[in-house]
């Protein structure tokens, strides 16, 4: 890493990186698993990570975020996977960077 102009240029390429790998995930079905998710979007190349959002007591929000191996996966999910139907719901898949997530978790 290197420090420029009090960045560290190392972490902001890395996140930049992530970022664009990472894509939101909209309208879930609530009764979907994480194995049902990850399969479908393993469809377009290899899901790195998947958080699915949930409640304190463990219920899913119905959304989450995917990050994958490099950008033109990403890219090929909101292609491919937007709008698809899942247990009778169309998913909703767009940038992570469009709704503040994916790039690692939020503190404070």
């Amino acid at each position: 890493r290197t420090l420029t102009r009090g960045r560290w240029e190392g972490s902001m390429s890395r996140y930049a990186s992530q970022s664009a790998r990472s894509v939101f995930v909209g309208n879930i079905p609530y009764n979907a698993t994480d194995e049902e998710i990850e399969e479908v979007f393993r469809t377009v190349g290899t899901v790195v990570k998947l958080r699915l959002v949930k409640n304190p007591d463990g219920q899913p929000k119905g959304f989450g975020f995917a990050e994958f191996k490099d950008p033109q996966t990403a890219e090929s999910a909101i292609r491919n996977l937007n709008n698809h139907e899942m247990n009778g719901r169309q998913l909703r898949v767009d940038y992570a960077s469009n709704f503040g997530g994916g790039g690692g978790e939020k503190t404070g």
